[in-house]
């Protein structure tokens, strides 16, 4: 793996301030009193959030319309986490305004993801005062669903963060920006409206959604966070006890790998009704219910994943993949082929299709890595598939069974031009290059102020030269990691390598290695140390 170290740091020992500088500097901050200290979002406006005052104008005013003449509204979400903290902000604000409102999630099998035709004719149907649907975290490319609802007298608002296309579906308003997430916009269309609560949801999309904590989405993730900590909302809390958290300690990765899973799971394998009932429920026993369905469903979700896992990782070792890794089974289960594809793309480093294949239509997840636009790849074959969205780095589309060769081929005909060696080498990008001499509690103080920290603000990475080793070991149940003492300066730390186990018996003490890590605070029974967590080894003086 390449090293890509940003700045050397030519000191023994620098300052924790100094370091601080370039940890801000790379993160391309500007103002560092408006990141450690960003604005509570009931304080950001519509123009740095890129939000039309307009169309919000016109979508709180048919809101209002709708709640003084008792329309029945419909807000109309996603089964993912971030649609469904949207769904569930958007619904109590609107129940708390006093509106005739229900939320709606569609089911992922049979209804798919956006605003679906069948569905809103339904909708309309069931609900004989319906005049008006509130998208939340969809709606941006939906113009067949908001042309159905047009012809039913239905006006239909759109909340969306997605990318947009040129042409806008012919909604009544359109509430778009890519600067938020889905549950964000939400929340900000509720203070629109004079409501303020969710913001712990809006914390929990933001971090769910994978989206870069600076800016605005910093200011949903921290304070976010901060409610989370301190939250009253029974489905939170049980859910948290479900996940052995505890309030007051929950961080940015409980939310994204502990929380956000077990939200998600529901509409991978079931219905994300359940997770909107769970943070939407008054009551504290159908709270603990539903939070011991999503910690059943998530167990079940995980098995499940090994399994196409371990089909897919076997199946792609019998061919070697020139562009795009594309692999398509009957047996692929739909709510899990995205994870599926996501570890493809951990595995071989290049970008991957995994398609739950139908008799006559399958369905499509696709993941990318950085330098591969796969939504830009995938929207040129638009004539190929049936319909579909995303991002840079992450895609869904259905597909006619018969047509999947004819796509791959064509995906890599896209693909291998662009798949350059530069853009296939994995690399591990590190803030700077210092000593152990720098490593000091006062530094690792102020490294907790980048929390929390994820996409676009990684936690904080050093690289330390010609490292000491004084004693490694293989630790775990099954000897996977490796626990190190080390000496860099005259200065020895603890520290833990993940999955590294097998360097156990490689290396000897007095040997010299360089390591990537980050610097960790360490609490044990009262007592505080620093620690080590190391993202590589390497051989002393090796590039790769």
């Amino acid at each position: 793996m390449q090293w890509e170290v940003k700045k050397s740091i030519t000191s023994s020992k620098s300052s924790a301030s100094r370091i601080v500088e370039i940890l801000l500097e790379n993160r391309g901050v500007k103002n560092s009193q408006e990141f450690f200290n960003p604005k509570h979002p009931k304080d950001l406006t519509l123009k740095e959030l890129g939000i039309s005052s307009g169309e919000v104008k016109k979508a709180a005013a048919r809101i209002k319309k709708a709640i003084k003449a008792k329309e029945k509204i419909i807000v109309y979400g996603d089964y993912d986490a971030d649609g469904v903290c949207a769904t569930a902000i958007a619904w109590e604000a609107l129940h708390s305004l006093g509106a005739d409102v229900m939320p709606y999630i569609p089911e992922r099998f049979s209804e798919g993801y956006g605003l679906n035709k069948d569905s809103i004719r339904r909708l309309a149907d069931q609900n004989p005062g319906l005049k008006l649907i509130l998208t939340v975290d969809n709606g941006i490319v939906a113009h067949k669903g908001v042309d159905t609802a047009n012809k039913l007298g239905i006006d239909v608002i759109i909340s969306d963060h997605h990318q947009k296309e040129k042409k806008l579906p012919k909604a009544y308003a359109t509430v778009h920006t890519d600067k938020i997430g889905g549950a964000g916009l939400a929340w900000i269309l509720a203070r629109e409206l004079g409501s303020q609560s969710g913001l712990e949801l809006a914390g929990i999309g933001t971090i769910a959604d994978v989206l870069p904590l600076i800016g605005p989405n910093r200011s949903f993730a921290k304070y976010g966070l901060n409610d989370l900590n301190t939250t009253q909302r029974p489905g939170l809390l049980e859910l948290l006890r479900e996940a052995a958290l505890f309030p007051g300690g929950v961080g940015a990765y409980h939310v994204g790998f502990v929380i956000a899973p077990r939200i998600n799971a529901m509409g991978r394998l079931a219905h994300a009704l359940d997770s909107l009932r769970l943070l939407c429920t008054p009551a504290q026993s159908r709270a603990q219910e539903l939070a011991q369905l999503l910690g059943r469903t998530n167990s079940e979700r995980q098995r499940i994943v090994e399994e196409v896992v371990a089909h897919t990782r076997g199946a792609s070792k019998d061919k070697s993949f020139k562009g795009v890794i594309l692999l398509a089974h009957e047996s692929y289960h739909e709510g899990v082929i995205g994870l599926a594809a996501a570890k493809l793309v951990e595995a071989h480093w290049r970008p991957a299709v995994v398609i739950a294949k139908g008799s006559e239509m399958s369905k499509a997840s696709a993941r990318s890595i950085p330098g591969f636009n796969i939504i830009a790849a995938i929207r040129q074959l638009s004539d190929l598939i049936e319909e579909g969205g995303g991002h840079p780095m992450a895609a869904g589309f259905s597909i006619k069974t018969e047509r999947i060769s004819e796509f791959h081929q064509k995906l890599d005909e896209i693909a291998k031009p662009l798949l350059t060696d530069e853009v296939l080498s994995r690399s591990l990008t590190v803030d700077t290059e210092i000593g152990f001499g720098s490593l000091t509690q006062d530094l690792a103080e102020k490294i907790a102020d980048f929390d929390p920290t994820g996409l676009g603000n990684p936690t904080p990475s050093f690289a330390t030269f010609g490292v000491e080793v004084l004693e490694a070991r293989s630790v775990g149940g099954d000897n996977k990691h490796l626990k190190l003492v080390l000496r860099n300066q005259e200065k020895v730390f603890e520290a833990i390598a993940f999955s590294f186990g097998h360097l156990a018996q490689k290396l000897s003490l007095g040997d010299q290695i360089d390591i990537a890590y980050n610097l960790e605070e360490n609490v044990w029974n009262g007592h505080k140390s620093l620690q080590l967590k190391v993202r590589d080894i390497r051989a002393i003086g090796q590039d790769s």
